[in-house]
């Protein structure tokens, strides 16, 4: 039945603060961007490797979505990465803080989150 995720939809506040961000900062690739006068909304749809993987909206004065502590729904959007210091280096140059690097007690694998302008939590999971 399912065959793979297709995409990650993100509602932002400040629509070319975020675009910037996951564009700049993380490197995504813009594949298209529509602009929705009726709803006075945006539509960015991004890839990542020439995978289409997150769709970027905006709206007029979305309201905040809980994310932490905890809050029941999507708990965070995780990234593979093969240097994990390397990453967090390069987010450190963009003014982005991370967490401290964990390590998966079950993989043994390092990680650490951060967070999108609207404090939606971001992983870098190191493969």
């Amino acid at each position: 039945m399912l065959q793979a995720i297709h995409h990650i939809a993100v509602i932002c506040s400040d629509y070319e603060r975020s675009k910037k961000f996951y564009t700049e900062v993380l490197g995504l690739e813009i594949i298209r961007e529509v602009h929705r006068m009726e709803r006075k909304s945006y539509k960015l749809d991004l890839a990542l490797n020439g995978l289409y993987v997150i769709e970027l909206f905006s709206f007029p004065d979305p309201p905040p979505r809980p994310s932490r502590p905890e809050a029941s729904g999507l708990r965070h959007l995780a990234f593979a990465v093969s240097d994990l210091d390397q990453a967090v280096a390069h987010l450190k140059t963009h003014a982005v803080d991370t967490e401290p690097v964990r390590i998966d007690p079950y993989t043994g694998k390092r990680f650490t989150f951060f967070t999108d302008p609207d404090g939606l939590p971001l992983e870098l999971y190191e493969q």
